[in-house]
């Protein structure tokens, strides 16, 4: 039975059924990967506000350079995705050969910034010392350590752009899980553990994603996965690591401006005080986790469509998109009735101090809105990055962040009434106009013609 789905042709057979067979390895995956951060703000909760504000800033930080190097490796999927579409194995691994290459190169340049840089960083979020303090541990570990993310994230991608998506999953159950029943010994203490703090935490995240890269290595080398790569006859090659990263160049750009000015807005967030900035770093926590339904259809979409271009299907490689988008808008139906009613209850579960919990749950309803619109955003924008056509999302996002996002986050709190939550209400309107976007430049079908 596994080796027959190894085997499956993703360009035949029912397209929602497909879809659903991608993905449902991809939902558990992600929201297992975003579960990491999340238990780390749990734990770090009970060292204290400082600890929460100094954390989650620095945990914006990471989610910006991972989605540096989700970017970055935009090329390697969308190219192996076409390739196996059209029966090259042997191209798709000399794809997979060269990512390596810039998988090592990103990885020395993040941890040049983590030793350096982590204090300065957080300084210019004018946050106050302690926080800085507790921040700055957190981030150099994680980016010093980003070379485990970056073979982890180049397994996965790979085998997923394949069509495999359930040994990924299956690596990231097991690091994840070791991670969930980690974290607290090094934090804490606990047993035979150092009471690390922050540190344990950081190196909790560290650890278990190096041996969950290790494990898709071998997995992947052992020819125990749909590819089955060598590294026999490598050589470095330019011109396709070069239409890599003219994929992934944008991507890695849009990926940026969809966590940078989150970070941006830390500066209009921190005059209202430490109870607004922990408030919104855990809302930034929440609002990653929800968004995981939309990425896991957005990449299957993308999978299926790239693998259908290759096979010279364009037609199922739209209705793909349109399928997950519906899917994923139905479940924000059920999650906005969610937030609504308990969205106190939520926030509660990292944190119960009156004054965090009272903001952030503001800032969750207001954001219902945005989550009922996020399936035209994320998952459509997700179908067409997969492909390999990046560069309409990367203008999009720049145009309507800095535009329209920015200016009304620093309009809103200072010539309004809404206070802080004008900042949150400025996201919303960003998100709006991006959901008129993408559904019109889908349906024109121009990224169905995109060369790479």
């Amino acid at each position: 039975m596994r080796r027959a789905s190894l085997e499956k042709d993703w360009t035949k057979g029912s397209v929602a059924g497909n879809l659903w067979s991608l993905s449902w390895p991809m939902l558990i995956s992600q929201s297992l990967s975003m579960m990491g951060p999340t238990i780390d703000m749990i734990w770090v909760g009970k060292l204290g506000t400082a600890a929460v504000a100094g954390v989650g800033i620095s945990g914006m930080v990471i989610q910006v350079v991972n989605s540096l190097t989700m970017g970055l490796f935009a090329g390697l999927r969308a190219m192996i995705a076409r390739y196996i579409g059209a029966g090259d194995k042997a191209g798709a691994n000399h794809i997979l050969q060269q990512a390596f290459v810039i998988g090592a190169v990103f990885s020395i340049i993040t941890a040049i910034v983590g030793l350096f840089l982590a204090e300065r960083i957080l300084v210019t979020f004018g946050v106050e010392p302690d926080v800085v303090a507790e921040g700055a541990v957190y981030m150099r570990i994680q980016l010093v350590g980003m070379v485990t993310m970056s073979v982890l994230r180049i397994t996965e991608s790979s085998m997923q752009a394949s069509g495999d998506t359930v040994t990924p999953m299956r690596i990231t159950v097991f690091y994840r899980i070791l991670h969930i029943v980690l974290v607290p010994f090094f934090i804490f203490g606990w047993w035979i553990f150092p009471s690390l703090g922050v540190t344990g935490a950081a190196l909790t995240n560290v650890i278990t994603q190096g041996l969950g890269g290790v494990l898709g290595l071998w997995l992947l080398f052992s020819g125990r996965s749909r590819l089955k790569p060598t590294l026999r006859n490598f050589r470095l090659d330019g011109s396709i690591i070069w239409r890599m990263a003219k994929i992934g160049i944008p991507a890695s750009i849009t990926g940026i401006q969809r966590f940078f000015p989150s970070l941006v807005l830390v500066w209009f967030v921190s005059p209202f005080g430490t109870f607004a900035v922990a408030a919104y770093s855990l809302m930034q926590r929440i609002d990653n986790f929800i968004r995981v339904p939309a990425a896991s259809l957005g990449s299957s979409s993308g999978i299926l469509a790239a693998q259908n271009l290759g096979a010279g299907q364009p037609e199922r490689a739209e209705r793909g998109g349109w399928i997950a988008t519906g899917v994923f808008t139905a479940i924000m139906v059920i999650v906005a009735v969610v937030i609504w009613f308990w969205a106190e209850n939520l926030i509660g579960i990292f944190n119960n101090e009156a004054g965090l919990v009272e903001i952030a749950a503001a800032f969750l309803r207001i954001q219902i809105i945005g989550y009922l619109v996020f399936g035209l955003v994320v998952t459509l924008s997700m179908c067409i990055d997969g492909v390999g056509d990046t560069l309409p999302s990367m203008i999009v996002t720049l145009v309507t962040m800095w535009l329209v996002q920015i200016p009304l986050a620093y309009y809103l709190p200072k010539y309004t009434d809404l206070g802080v939550q004008g900042i949150q209400w400025a996201i919303v309107a960003a998100l709006l106009i991006r959901a008129v976007f993408f559904p019109t430049y889908f349906r024109l079908g121009r990224w169905k013609r995109k060369k790479i």
